[in-house]
């Protein structure tokens, strides 16, 4: 894929960044918008349950992969219109359309992460708090 947006030459390690940023932005957002928003909708203090967030979150993993696989279909017959498919040229195609997917993905993490943290701080015995919340930052970081 074409890696050179807005006339700089971007790595293509540096595409995970998106979710990280897209995070950075979104959960402040999340936490002084959508959750006031939805406390007064649902009457519930922390917006919409613990159980919700994460299935949301899923849902938009879901999404994530959806998009992948049309990016990918479409990164493909642009190959393989240009000629490109067994060739070290890259494909006229830009690696900015990845983004989607990590976008939505980074909004998903966002989700299923926040939840799964609230969800094993309020309903796990105080003996399994410290082992659920260790099994979770393992499952985050891998």
């Amino acid at each position: 894929m074409e890696t050179r947006a807005f006339g700089l030459q971007v790595p293509g390690p540096s595409l995970p960044v998106i979710p990280l940023l897209l995070m950075f932005v979104l959960i402040p957002i999340y936490e002084r918008v959508v959750i006031p928003l939805a406390r007064k909708i649902t009457g519930i203090p922390t917006g919409i349950r613990r159980l919700q967030r994460i299935g949301v979150g899923l849902v938009l993993s879901a999404i994530s992969m959806a998009v992948a696989g049309d990016a990918e279909t479409r990164r493909k017959s642009v190959a393989i219109e240009h000629n490109t498919v067994d060739s070290i040229e890259p494909s006229p195609m830009s690696f900015l359309w990845l983004g989607f997917q990590y976008a939505i993905f980074g909004a998903a993490d966002m989700f299923t992460l926040v939840g799964l943290r609230e969800f094993f701080y309020a309903e796990s015995s105080p003996g399994m708090k410290s082992l659920s919340h260790g099994v979770h930052w393992h499952l985050a970081t891998s």
